[in-house]
């Protein structure tokens, strides 16, 4: 197993090269577009098999991905921020097709105003859709996410398409080592895709759905879609367990980093997560006993495991990465509905907004996160939610705000053609 220096992007590429894809149609946007134009590269020399197409938006693209599934091809494509939310309407569609495929996500947040950096309500927008989901920490998992997200989407028993998302920047252009499988090796793990009943031919055109349906018949229709969402879990589970046998890396629904005595568990997802891995060995030499879980599977949500990782925990504090507008933590919120009413939950969750548009969470941010919530416990009290924010960061933005109202004072204002520059009728 060779090991290389790769960009979450470039693993990504190797996934998708590594999965033996069939088709991919792309349409490029920051971050994700040195995917596209890596697997182009590879397209174009030979070196990888398959069919890639550039498409005029994000719409089309997700429109031809899940056409091009529905007819028993292994396809894969890859997006970002504004563009998943362009491709919106064909989640929800493609999805509802029963289309197996990939698409890899490099979240970035949302205009207005137009950030570049990470966070994650791009992909959380998503999270109804259909599309499974699962996120990575670090660029290896990236390349074994989308070997992964095949197996999971492709098993007869979900046929779903499957959204693999890595941090834009913080992983789509960092290098770190990755372990490059061996081909003969995924093909073992990931042999060709068996269609079933998936077909399409010209000489024998056969209906595979239909487009309208009463509400009766939609609703079982949709519900069976939650039931293959909820298949996954299992089938999740089992693919894992193959990987590890295989490539010798653990890659479960969800990550526990010592939890076992833990009475603080820091509860988060994605690259920001490794930060408080370290933040959590710190706090341990200082004689606390804190954790961290990470769910690498958000869709469809494993709330068994999420519980039986959690149980002994006295405080947890979820840090999301995302705001929910009007509600607050996307994590926060469902966390709290998986865990009410379970015997042994944690008395106390308190809830942190932190790494909006890729905005740095510091060390001791951790361990300040930690301290509240450990007085949490001890008061029983769990403080409103709270965004991460410095008193030097709130200086500068308050200076800021002073010479914008200072320039809106000083600008002379627009006037009518028919106007003085003192406001009086001309003569």
């Amino acid at each position: 197993m060779d090991q290389t220096l790769l960009t979450g992007n470039a693993a990504a590429a190797w996934g998708a090269r590594l999965a033996s894809v069939d088709y991919i149609p792309a349409f490029p946007i920051t971050p994700q577009t040195e995917i596209i134009e890596t697997l182009g590269g590879w397209v174009d020399s030979g070196e990888m098999p398959g069919r890639m197409v550039t498409l005029e938006s994000e719409h089309s693209m997700l429109t031809a991905a899940g056409a091009a599934a529905a007819t028993g091809v292994r396809v894969f494509s890859a997006t970002s921020s504004q563009g998943l939310l362009h491709a919106m309407e064909m989640l929800y569609t493609v999805s509802g097709w029963r289309a197996p495929f990939v698409l890899v996500n490099v979240s970035r947040g949302l205009s207005a105003p137009i950030p570049l950096e990470a966070d994650h309500n791009d992909i959380l927008a998503a999270r109804d859709s259909g599309f499974l989901q699962i996120h990575c920490a670090d660029c290896q998992e990236v390349l074994d996410g989308v070997l992964l997200a095949y197996r999971l989407a492709e098993d007869p028993g979900v046929r779903l398409p499957v959204l693999v998302n890595l941090d834009g920047f913080y992983l789509s252009f960092t290098r770190e080592p990755v372990a490059l499988p061996d081909p003969a090796d995924v093909a073992r793990f990931l042999p060709p895709f068996d269609p079933g009943n998936i077909r399409f031919a010209a000489s024998s055109p056969d209906s595979q759905a239909v487009a309208v349906l009463g509400g009766s018949p939609y609703s079982y229709f949709r519900y069976e879609t939650h039931l293959a969402a909820q298949n996954a879990l299992a089938v999740y589970e089992r693919v894992a367990d193959e990987f590890d046998t295989l490539f010798g890396r653990q890659r479960h629904a969800v990550e526990a980093y010592r939890t076992g005595d833990a009475d603080i568990v820091f509860y988060m997802m994605g690259s920001f997560a490794t930060k408080a891995r370290e933040a959590v060995d710190r706090l341990r030499e200082a004689g606390q006993k804190v954790g961290l879980l990470r769910p690498r599977l958000l869709r469809p949500f494993p709330a068994d495991a999420i519980a039986e990782a959690l149980a002994g925990a006295q405080g947890v504090a979820v840090i999301d990465q995302n705001l929910s507008l009007g509600q607050g933590g996307v994590l926060h919120t469902e966390l709290g509905a998986s865990l009410y009413g379970r015997r042994g939950a944690p008395p106390i969750l308190t809830s942190f907004i932190g790494g909006l548009g890729g905005r740095e969470i510091t060390p001791e941010e951790f361990y300040q996160i930690a301290a509240v919530t450990r007085e949490a416990v001890a008061t029983g009290q769990a403080p409103p939610p709270r965004l991460l924010y410095t008193e030097s960061e709130l200086r500068e933005i308050r200076k800021l705000q002073a010479v914008a109202q200072v320039e809106r004072e000083e600008t002379t204002p627009l006037r009518w053609s028919g106007e003085s520059s003192r406001g009086e009728d001309q003569a």
